[in-house]
């Protein structure tokens, strides 16, 4: 049986996490800087995102470690407090999640680097770095492994293997960001990262980010045309597009046009449904 499945029961589809860094931001976190700072310097904003998008329905919580790779953290000079930004992180989300019986997902984002021949990152360095973070959250106490935001099937074997080596026993899911006229910015189309990732050993397969809830339908039904076995697929859109207002960006799509967005994502059967950048626990409360 799928290893993901057999945690989430029979509930269908299971209500995923919003946005955490544009939370953040109106907490305060200064333009500019990385979420992942506040896993150490200020635990309590992130715990209190975490409580809103429990309180809004999610049953599954998703680390603030997006950027929690060397690479990503060296551009900020945390590089040296990898294991710390990231093994705090998973402790937040888990105490949270521990009082109300909900998950926690690990969440591994693009190191930032690209792999050869296109760039200078072998694939067992990427592996290496994802492996690096991964342990940490894994000290950290996480139950998933949620690799996102992806462009690249080869960066997504990495994090596979990487997950193969550091947890094995843990469930992952891969998403991909397929906003390129309806493809990665490396040109993978949706039916084709179903079939290569379900290859490749993911539990559940998806898309987030792109370019709003509309565009993701059509790739959520692309993708459940590919699906075979007992392959979980994942949808977690944007909140529509940023538009400027004022000195600010605002998201286009209402908590109204997500919950209409969610309706027809379970129509094609999608197994896991959440929101991405510019969604709020407004936004995941009208879904769920």
């Amino acid at each position: 049986m799928n290893r993901l499945a057999a945690l989430f029961g029979s509930g269908r589809p299971v209500l995923l996490d919003g946005a955490m860094g544009t939370l953040l931001q109106d907490s305060g976190l200064e333009d500019g800087a990385p979420g992942e700072l506040w896993n150490l310097e200020n635990p309590q904003a992130v715990r209190a995102a975490h409580a809103a998008y429990a309180d809004a329905g999610a049953r599954v919580l998703t680390t603030n470690t997006f950027g929690g790779t060397r690479p990503r953290l060296d551009m900020h000079a945390l590089g040296g407090r990898l294991a710390e930004v990231n093994r705090n992180a998973a402790r937040i989300a888990r105490s949270v999640a521990d009082e109300r019986g909900l998950l926690v997902a690990g969440d591994l984002g693009p190191t930032g680097e690209l792999l050869s021949p296109l760039g200078t990152l072998s694939r067992e360095d990427a592996q290496a770095l994802f492996a690096e973070q991964l342990a940490a959250l894994v000290e950290g106490g996480i139950d998933v492994v949620l690799v996102e935001t992806l462009s690249d099937l080869g960066e997504a074997d990495a994090a596979l293997a990487a997950a193969r080596q550091v947890a094995p026993d843990l469930p992952v899911m891969v998403t991909m960001s397929f906003d390129t006229n309806l493809r990665t910015m490396m040109g993978v189309r949706p039916g084709q990262a179903v079939t290569h990732l379900a290859g490749a050993g993911a539990d559940a397969v998806g898309a987030n980010c792109g370019r709003g809830p509309q565009e993701m339908e059509v790739i959520a039904a692309e993708m459940a045309q590919a699906r075979t076995g007992d392959l979980l697929l994942i949808a977690q859109s944007n909140a529509g597009l940023p538009q400027v207002v004022g000195d600010h960006f605002e998201y286009d799509a209402t908590p109204r046009d997500l919950a209409a967005h969610s309706s027809r994502l379970a129509e094609l059967g999608i197994d896991l449904v959440g929101g991405c950048c510019g969604s709020t626990p407004a936004h995941i409360a009208a879904m769920a």
